[in-house]
């Protein structure tokens, strides 16, 4: 099942890699639209205000994901005030969604982004299973969380309506492959796009790489907000 689960996230992880165009002179520190990220034809709308909005598609069986958090944790911490950063847990298929109650469960306790980086160390460090509804509970648990308090929102109507809004946004976004990163509803990219050009580089290098890009449609899309809010004056 670890082979199975991990192996579907290489293959969904090099979809987006391969839908890539490689144009020459691209790179992360000069990044060309089309080969280090893409652009959406129909942007989508974002509720950050004045602050650009970054969101990132992930699922916590992805061994990717889990390799990148820590990076891209530092990343959002980096960028202060300028981003508002969101997590999308994607659902492939009806199995994923305990895993998308479960972060959206524990968002509404207000423990998500303490207990994030302990679900991707107990599931690829530790080798546990967190992915059904009984594994999740077990989880649960044992890291002593209030059990009744956690079930009530994991079958709640909130946490339901969330996971299906994921699922419209997934499909809006059209995520093939995770971890990626929209930027402020227009644009898109993730490691495995920009790593196309970097294929025979470490992983860490092409997530490094990634986090490069990401600043660079940070500051464009925060240039277009200025301008845009300019022309409105």
């Amino acid at each position: 099942m670890r082979f199975y689960q991990q192996l579907l996230a290489a293959v969904s992880f090099g979809v987006l890699a391969l839908s890539a165009s490689v144009n020459a002179g691209a790179s992360p520190a000069n990044p060309q639209v089309g080969a280090d990220y893409r652009v959406l034809d129909q942007a989508q709308p974002t509720d950050s205000g004045n602050k650009v909005e970054v969101t990132e598609f992930f699922w916590f069986d992805c061994p990717h994901c889990a390799a990148w958090d820590p990076s891209l944790t530092a990343w959002v911490k980096k960028q202060g005030d300028k981003i508002n950063f969101k997590k999308v847990p994607v659902a492939f298929r009806d199995s994923f969604v305990p895993q998308q109650k479960l972060y959206y469960a524990l968002e509404a306790m207000g423990r998500a982004e303490e207990l994030t980086p302990k679900i991707f160390q107990a599931i690829h460090v530790e080798g546990q299973r967190i992915n059904t509804d009984k594994t999740i509970l077990a989880y649960i648990e044992k890291i002593g969380l209030d059990k009744q308090k956690f079930l009530d929102l994991y079958n709640s109507f909130g946490v339901q309506t969330k996971a299906r809004r994921a699922a419209q946004l997934q499909e809006a976004y059209k995520v093939d492959g995770v971890p990626m990163i929209a930027i402020d509803g227009r644009y898109v990219t993730s490691p495995a796009v920009v790593g196309v050009a970097l294929a025979n580089q470490p992983e860490s290098m092409q997530q490094a790489a990634a986090l490069q890009v990401m600043d660079h449609l940070v500051a464009k899309a925060a240039a277009e907000k200025a301008a845009g809010a300019a022309k409105k004056k």
